[in-house]
């Protein structure tokens, strides 16, 4: 058991944190206040690869791990949290269609992904269809060698600027044997956007819902076959839950840097704040929850690397800690910043305006611990988790 990084993995570190530093950083504030999606930014991420980041090197990803791209994404949140988020679902996308598209789809539209000149959202929550997701009610039904699309996505990051949308559908019975995954064209005939949400954060993407109205792709679009949907996202959400946690980790460690930073600065009753015991302790335990957070999201990335048979409990449950431990230490370092940490010159309220929603998406924590519990109610040994 080795807890430190290899020099290949200290090497993505550096270029991460470098990009993260001259692209993110200096924008981020901007990018929130005019909810600017920096797709030419994005590009550049693609240019080195983050686009793509564990799709195979045969389809031109760089084919890392999740435990390699994990700490990759860790950087580029510390510079933008959003914008970071955004690029780890198009990741989960892109993958999907690396893994489970025909070899046609792939070299049709995998390389303009990888590279970051096209962008992917992932549509699955629908008005009716958020924790439940197996309860989802837009349908595919073939005709010819097409889908007639018909009904509605809510909430999906990018919409009405990406270029495809791989989407959940049902195309059989009830339950997540009926759902089928397919690429659909966001320009195909019959695709609506609503208007862009007004959200708490997560600014520097778009949100919003889609219509499918008649709209016909062709079948060759599907990922894997049909009735295949419901397990293709499980498996793309055990490493898009690794993924948002450590967005988490990544925005909670620029925000405990910056608080540290602060209370060498700051000085009340003649001394700086450093010197106060109270504030020593609060510091203390925040770097040591994120340290913990941190090594949970490694360990769950590495179970999903090694196909763990309990990789998604453990998914869930870094998801789980990271998310509530990162909101918890950004508003920790926003109470040590007073009332300068209110304030929108200082990136402490978005901190927390952004990592709050990671409590929610890829499964809501309520939903992370059903499935840890249900697990270790299942298992005859619980030991066999830890």
């Amino acid at each position: 058991m080795d807890y430190e990084l290899s020099e290949d993995q200290a090497a993505f570190r550096d270029v991460a944190r470098q990009f993260s530093d001259r692209q993110l950083a200096p924008n981020a504030a901007d990018w929130d206040a005019n909810k600017t999606f920096p797709k030419d930014v994005i590009k550049a991420a693609g240019d080195l690869g983050f686009c793509g980041l564990y799709c195979p090197e045969s389809a031109g990803g760089l084919g890392l791990s999740r435990l390699d791209s994990s700490i990759i994404l860790e950087q580029l949140s510390m510079g933008c949290t959003s914008t970071t988020a955004f690029i780890s679902i198009h990741n989960m996308a892109t993958w999907m269609v690396t893994e489970f598209g025909s070899t046609e789809l792939v070299e049709a539209i995998a390389p303009g992904l990888i590279a970051g000149e096209q962008l992917a959202s992932y549509c699955l929550t629908e008005p009716g269809a958020g924790s439940d997701a197996a309860s989802l009610r837009t349908q595919a039904v073939v005709d010819g060698d097409d889908y007639i699309i018909n009904g509605s996505k809510m909430f999906i990051s990018g919409a009405g600027d990406t270029d495809y949308l791989v989407t959940m559908l049902r195309t059989g019975g009830p339950g997540p044997k009926g759902i089928s995954c397919v690429v659909i064209p966001s320009g195909a005939e019959g695709i609506q956007f609503g208007h862009n949400l007004h959200k708490m954060g997560w600014n520097s993407q778009p949100t919003r819902e889609i219509v499918f109205d008649n709209v016909r792709v062709p079948i060759g679009h599907r990922l894997g076959e049909e009735g295949d949907g419901f397990k293709i996202a499980m498996k793309g959400l055990d490493g898009g839950r690794i993924n948002i946690g450590t967005c988490s980790v990544g925005t909670a460690q620029a925000a405990l840097n910056r608080a540290k930073s602060y209370m060498s600065e700051r000085q009340q009753f003649g001394e700086p704040l450093s010197n106060f015991q109270a504030l020593q302790f609060k510091l203390a335990d925040m770097a040591t929850e994120l340290v913990a957070a941190r090594q949970m999201i490694r360990m769950a990335a590495s179970r999903v690397d090694a196909g763990h048979s309990e990789a998604t409990v453990y998914a869930a449950m870094a998801k789980q800690f990271a998310t509530d431990v990162g909101f918890k230490v950004c508003n920790e370092a926003l109470q040590i910043h007073g009332g300068y940490g209110y304030m929108q010159e200082y990136p402490l309220e978005r901190h927390i305006r952004d990592t709050r929603v990671h409590q929610i998406l890829e499964g809501t924590n309520e939903i992370m611990r059903v499935i840890t519990a249900r697990r270790l109610l299942a298992l005859a040994d619980i030991e066999a988790i830890q």
